[in-house]
């Protein structure tokens, strides 16, 4: 059960870091973090990895953009 939880929060964080790739949207990408940390934590929980894994390739991906923007862009 963890790991859907994780998984559905997963979707949220990407479905919110797609908009975030458009220039001057990257402030989104500070939202996207704190979602994709909570659900790599709570899939830390569960006894299988995926949705854990899919919370840390999101929360790289909003990671790297955001450091490509410099933080704010």
């Amino acid at each position: 059960m963890l790991n859907v939880l994780s998984i559905l929060i997963g979707l949220v964080a990407l479905v919110l870091a797609i908009p975030s790739a458009v220039p001057l949207l990257g402030w989104g990408n500070w939202l996207v973090l704190p979602f994709a940390v909570l659900g790599a934590g709570i899939g830390a929980l569960s006894s299988k990895n995926h949705g854990r894994n899919f919370c840390l390739v999101v929360l790289l991906i909003a990671a790297i953009r955001l450091s490509i923007g410099g933080g704010i862009i």
